[in-house]
Formats: structure tokens, sequence, C-alpha cells
């Protein structure tokens, strides 16, 4: 069983959501119905951090792993100008469980299976967090998630993490032109695995690179491929890998 280590960040000002609706790949407006999952993407379109939005009140925080913390807000802080403004860390504690969400948590808006996120003290539920993100096959800042990372071949579209209609953000460009005139041939998929093998194992197919392995739990596990040579019949190391039913 694992817990995230979380930040939380304070985009405070009478423009904070018209300050992040220009950055991130989401559509801000969406927190008038909850949590919102998005991410920072480099003006070339590659990953840069991925959090939640969360409503409170004029303010948005930003629930973001703590890798990532001192390095969002230094962009938001670039980006910021002279926009009226003021991003400052916050002692809020992120918690999180499963089932229904007790009062004033939010439900995790990239997959059902993963439950809710709470903000105001709410007691935090014991879960198996790496099982459950396997089986929906949503990645990782730091382990599946990488600054070589384009968002769509992560599975932000199929995870909520990004609006195609909402206008122009940082890396839009590069994200619209991968939705609309090409064919992923690679990304994140899950996959069932005989064994164990370290994260960032290479996946062999045939005797050529079909991708690699990352977060494990029992016989699945997640992994980068490329799906031009993904089958049934892929090594990592030693471990039999194949595509997960």
């Amino acid at each position: 069983m694992t817990q995230e280590s979380r930040t939380v960040l304070r985009v405070h000002g009478a423009k904070a959501r018209e300050f992040l609706q220009g950055l991130v790949t989401n559509d801000v407006a969406r927190l008038e119905k909850g949590l919102v999952y998005a991410a920072l993407l480099t003006p070339q379109g590659k990953y840069r951090a991925d959090f939640f939005l969360v409503p409170d009140g004029e303010d948005v925080l930003i629930d973001v792993e703590v890798a990532l913390a001192v390095s969002l807000m230094q962009a938001l802080t670039m980006y910021k100008l002279r926009t009226p403004v003021e991003i400052t860390e916050t002692d809020v504690v992120v918690t999180r469980g499963t089932g229904t969400p007790p009062e004033g948590a939010f439900a995790d808006p990239r997959d059902p299976r993963l439950g809710w996120r709470g903000y105001a003290g709410q007691p935090a539920g014991e879960a198996d967090w790496d099982a459950l993100r396997v089986a929906a096959c949503v990645p990782r800042a730091g382990v599946e998630l990488t600054p070589d990372t384009f968002i769509l071949e992560a599975g932000f579209e199929r995870l909520n993490g990004v609006d195609f209609k909402k206008g122009c953000y940082v890396g839009q460009e590069v994200t619209a032109r991968m939705k609309h005139k090409t064919e992923l041939r690679k990304g994140l998929a899950r996959v069932a695995i005989d064994g164990h093998a370290p994260i960032g194992t290479k996946i062999v197919s045939n005797g050529k690179e079909a991708g690699t392995l990352f977060t494990q739990s029992g016989d699945s596990a997640i992994a980068y491929l490329r799906f031009d040579r993904a089958g049934d019949d892929m090594m990592a190391g030693d471990v039999h890998v194949s595509m997960a039913n």
C-alpha cells in the first residue's frame, strides 16, 4: 500500500481562474462541478507537471506531487507577470479514500476506482493505491510521467485531463495536432506479467524493443508500448509480458 506525498498551493486573487485557464490543459470552468485534473506543459507540448485544481471560493488550490511543487510554483510565478494573483504554499493536508466521498471531499475525476480526495481534514481511507492505479492505467509523476511524456500518450484524454474546446494554453498546438492529425503509435497500456521486474525494465518483442515496464501490482502492470510491436510474446528481462484483457 502506498500513499501520495502532496503539496497544496494556493492561487489567490479575483483573476485566479482566468490566469490558470490560459496555462493548463483542462477547462478551469469545470471547477463549478468539483475537482479538475490538468497538466502544465512546455511550449513544445511535453509534460511539466500534473495536478488537481480545487475550488476554494475565489481562490484555486493546486494539489500536486511534492517533488513537483517548487518547479510548478516557479513556472506559475514566471507566467503571472503583472496578473494580480498571488501564489503561495499552504499547510493543507490531502487525504483520500474509496467509496462515497465524505462531506467536503471531491470525487477523483480521473477514474471512479480512485475514490475521493479531501482537503479539510477528512480521515484518510485505506487502500492499495498502486493496485487501483494499475487497474485503471493511471500514470504517476516521476514514474510513468516524465519530462519526455506527451500527455495524450499517457492517457490524459481518457482520464479527463485535457479539454480540446477550451482554447489556448501552453503546449496546446502540439497536443491538438496529436489529437487531430496523427494516430497514436505509442502510449501507456495495462499489461499482464508473469513475475516481477524493476521499474524501467525494457520490454522486448521478437528481438526488438517494444516499450518499458513501469508500476506493477500482482499480475498486472502499466507499460509504455510501441503499439506496432506489442503483443503476447513480450519479455521484460526474464518476465513474460502480454497485453491485458
